[in-house]
C-alpha cells in the first residue's frame, strides 16, 4: 500500500483510537472484512516491527479506510500522535478475513473488546445484501464500549459488561442463550483468545458453525518470521498454521484452544 494520507484520528475511549486516511489504492476492487494492515510507526528505527491493526471500515465513495485499535504499547502510542495531513507507511491489506455464504438468511457477530472494529464493515456488508444480522458484544465496563451505533445501523444489538454498567451483567457467552441463537445459519467472533475458546464450545453444543479471528503477536505480518502460528485440526491432523498469512480467520471447528 506504501505511504497513506491521515484524514483525521479521534479517541473513542480513553485508550482507543479511530485512525481514517485515504486509500492509494481503488478500494472498489475489495477487500475482506477481518483482513489487517500493518503500520510502520515512524521512519526512524526506533520501533523496528510494524504494529498489525484491523480493518474496520472501509468508504469505498470516497477511497477511505478507517482502522480502530488501543493504545497499549510504546508503539500504538506513537500511532496516536498522527493527525490530519500527516503520512504514515501502511503495508495491506493482508491475511484472510472473513468468508460469507451465499444462502444464509440470518447471521451473529460476537465481539469482545477490541475485537469488535473488524466486525463493522463486516456488518454493513451483510445488511447491504439483505441478510439479517445480530450482534453480540462484550466489554469490560460501558466505559469501554466502542462502535454501538455502526454495529446497531445494521441490525440488533445486544451488550454485556463485566460490571453490568451496561446491558447484560457478565460475559458476552452468557448472551449465547438457545433462544437467543434461534435461526443463525453462521457465527463469526473475533475478540481475545479466552473469549473466543469460550464461545467456541458454546456454539459447538448449539450446532452452529461459524469462523473465529484469532488474536496473535505477529513479526513480520506476511509469513517469514512463523512467530504467530497456531495449532488447527485439518484433514485428521493437527498442523500449525501461520496466524498472519493464513489467517487470522479460521473456521470455527479446525482452531485447537489449550486446555
Amino acid at each position: 500500500m506504501g505511504y497513506v494520507s491521515v484524514i483525521a484520528q479521534e479517541a473513542l475511549t480513553a485508550d482507543v483510537y479511530s485512525l481514517t486516511f485515504e486509500s492509494p489504492t481503488d478500494l472498489s476492487q475489495g477487500f475482506e472484512p477481518g483482513q489487517f494492515l500493518h503500520f510502520r510507526v515512524t521512519d526512524s528505527f526506533d520501533f523496528t516491527l510494524r504494529r498489525p491493526l484491523s480493518l474496520c471500515a472501509a468508504d469505498v465513495q470516497n477511497n477511505q479506510i478507517t482502522v480502530v485499535y488501543r493504545a497499549q504499547g510504546e508503539g500504538t502510542k506513537r500511532l496516536t500522535r498522527l493527525k490530519a495531513g500527516d503520512r504514515v507507511d501502511v503495508l495491506g491489506p493482508l491475511g484472510h478475513g472473513f468468508l460469507t455464504h451465499q444462502g444464509d438468511k440470518k447471521v451473529l457477530l460476537i465481539g469482545g473488546g477490541i475485537g469488535v472494529p473488524p466486525l463493522v464493515e463486516l456488518a454493513r456488508q451483510f445488511h447491504e445484501s439483505q441478510v439479517r444480522v445480530v450482534s453480540a458484544l462484550g466489554f469490560a465496563t460501558q466505559a469501554q464500549a466502542i462502535l454501538l451505533d455502526e454495529l446497531s445501523d445494521c441490525g440488533s444489538l445486544f451488550v454485556a459488561t463485566q460490571d453490568g454498567s451496561l446491558g447484560q451483567h457478565g460475559f458476552v457467552t452468557q448472551l449465547l442463550t438457545e433462544d437467543f441463537c434461534a435461526g443463525i445459519d453462521r457465527y463469526y467472533a473475533c475478540g481475545p483468545t479466552s473469549m473466543l475458546k469460550a464461545v467456541q464450545q458454546v456454539m459447538r453444543d448449539r450446532n452452529i458453525a461459524g469462523y473465529l479471528s484469532l488474536e496473535e503477536r505477529m513479526g513480520c505480518g506476511i509469513g517469514i518470521c512463523v512467530g504467530c502460528v497456531h495449532p488447527i485440526a485439518r484433514d485428521g491432523k493437527v498442523v500449525n498454521r501461520k496466524t498472519c498469512k493464513e489467517g487470522p480467520v479460521f473456521l470455527a471447528e479446525e482452531v485447537i484452544f489449550d486446555e
